[in-house]
């Protein structure tokens, strides 16, 4: 056997840099210059994002922090008060970027900037409040929140580029493995089923697709063959339909029927954690677990054999 090489190894493949994490060898992108305009157009990438996976209604400015801290800080429904405190997350985010701006115009004016300004700490304050009320914020599913996506701007203002851009390369193989995962749970819960036969070629490609994507970044040339593969892979899978004979049961028909939400819900989990860019254990685990139910309670059914077609 091939030995297994240490974490972090870059080495060139296909004629593409790469670097090997988790058993992946991962797409390597030059960092920008490690500046406070660099890092403030990457933070701003990290927020957009952040907004962009999340529940809607959070994206609140910076200039209405002080509204968004007194509505949370005189709430005291606990349903409310969540909420509330994904808005005033969210002000601090953008409070944090406004600094940022001003920060990034006053050096490009010569004006020295230290890591120790007031302006500095308080960015950094911002962005670390923000992080620990992100947790009670959702992912735009409503299964579970997305605590990394929080961390990343703070990770990104607390450390150097290059070292973010490694961090980053550690958590799509996560994600990577993640997907694999994922699409192997689909493929055992399937196993055997006569009425989901064909299934396990539309899974592995979506899950290939999927994985490419993931450590794809837009501004990457080949993201315009890389994307619409991806969404094809995908509308193939939630095109599939298992027809069942002609007297069908009613628990053959409600075992399909059954089975086709579980693929649905498969694909668009493995969606939200490829364009998230970041591993969902929560989901990823209630997942595995109800595809194990949904196996052991068709597997016991007398299902005759069925035919499957694509839609």
């Amino acid at each position: 056997m091939d030995e297994k090489p240490p974490e972090g190894t870059r080495s060139i493949i296909n004629g593409r840099l790469r670097v090997h994490y988790d058993g992946f060898w991962i797409k390597v992108y030059d960092p920008p210059e490690d500046t406070l305009a660099a890092k403030k157009k990457l933070i701003e990438a990290l927020t957009r994002r952040l907004f962009n996976h999340v529940e809607h209604g959070i994206n609140i400015p910076g200039k209405r922090l002080d509204e968004a801290r007194a509505a949370y800080e005189s709430e005291t429904c606990p349903e409310l008060k969540r909420i509330k405190g994904g808005m005033l997350a969210g002000a601090l985010f953008n409070r944090a970027a406004d600094i940022f701006t001003k920060l990034v115009d006053l050096q490009a004016m010569g004006v020295d900037i230290e890591q120790d300004n007031p302006l500095m700490r308080q960015c950094g304050g911002c962005l670390q409040k923000a992080l620990e009320l992100g947790k009670l914020v959702n992912h735009l599913s409503g299964e579970e929140g997305i605590d990394e996506l929080w961390g990343e701007p703070f990770r990104a203002f607390s450390i150097p580029i290059d070292a973010f851009y490694e961090s980053r390369y550690i958590k799509i193989a996560q994600t990577m493995r993640d997907i694999d995962r994922l699409a192997l749970t689909l493929i055992t819960a399937f196993a055997g089923n006569p009425a989901f036969r064909d299934i396990e070629p539309l899974i592995r490609l979506y899950a290939d697709a999927a994985r490419e994507k993931c450590e794809t970044l837009r501004t990457d040339p080949n993201i315009f063959d890389i994307w619409p593969a991806f969404v094809v892979a995908g509308e193939k899978l939630s095109r599939f339909s298992p027809t069942l004979p002609a007297r069908a049961s009613r628990t053959q028909t409600r075992m399909a029927e059954e089975g086709l939400e579980v693929l649905r819900a498969g694909t668009d989990l493995v969606t939200y954690i490829t364009r998230a860019r970041v591993p969902m254990p929560r989901s990823t685990r209630d997942f595995i677990d109800r595809c194990e139910s949904y196996r052991l309670r068709w597997s016991a059914q007398d299902c005759s054999p069925a035919t499957v077609r694509v839609a």
